[in-house]
């Protein structure tokens, strides 16, 4: 029981010590101006299952894009790699545009 051993004499005050640190607070809602309120937008953007179903296509078009001379030096599967890890990071991030008009929220999973 070594594992339980060293729970109980290292791990616990480092979870009390986290249990009692200050928390990140929002800020406070502003009330919703005028009758009709703020108008507020939520998208949900899936680049993940974009990016299983263009990921095929995008390797099948790297050899005609090989060809073009304004690709010339860029390495067609390179730049498709890249763009997928690029669509595949982004993947859980939240972002918040507000103003006092508007509300948009836009989730990327």
């Amino acid at each position: 029981m070594i594992g339980r051993a060293m729970f109980r004499t290292q791990l616990r005050p480092a979870v009390r010590e986290a249990r009692q640190a200050p928390t990140l607070r929002r800020r406070p809602r502003r009330p919703l101006a005028g009758a009709a309120g703020r108008t507020v937008v939520r998208l949900w953007l899936p680049l993940t299952p974009l990016w299983i179903i263009l990921a095929p296509a995008a390797l099948l078009l790297a050899p005609v894009l090989n060809l073009l001379p304004a690709t010339r030096g860029v390495s067609p599967w390179r730049a498709a790699f890249v763009l997928g890890d690029l669509l595949l990071a982004l993947s859980g991030t939240l972002v918040d545009v507000d103003t006092p008009d508007a509300l948009v929220r836009i989730r990327i999973f």
